[in-house]
């Protein structure tokens, strides 16, 4: 599996946890539906495709400031919640660090 396929996927998980936990919704809210798409857009559009390295370690920003924000959220609400919701998920990402 390529690099942008598996990101693709560990970013949907981690948005499904924040909006299950956050908005108390089995399905995505519209605005976290709004992050999702916007996420996996730009993962599409990434210009290192599957040599790219970690969101947070790359130095071209492609998150406009208020999605980036967003981002940031979810993820230090649900990074550490990966480890109960998706265990395999999760310590391949600290791995892959």
């Amino acid at each position: 599996m390529g690099k942008i396929v598996y990101e693709k996927r560990i970013v949907e998980k981690m948005i499904r946890i924040y909006c299950r936990s956050n908005h108390d919704q089995e399905e995505l809210c519209d605005e976290c539906r709004e992050l999702l798409d916007y996420a996996l857009l730009r993962l599409d559009k990434c210009k290192y495709g599957d040599k790219k390295s970690a969101c947070g370690k790359c130095t071209t920003h492609c998150y406009k400031p208020v999605m980036r924000e967003k981002i940031k959220r979810v993820m230090k609400f649900s990074g550490p919640r990966m480890l109960f919701h998706h265990p395999l998920d999760a310590f391949r990402h600290l791995l892959n660090k």
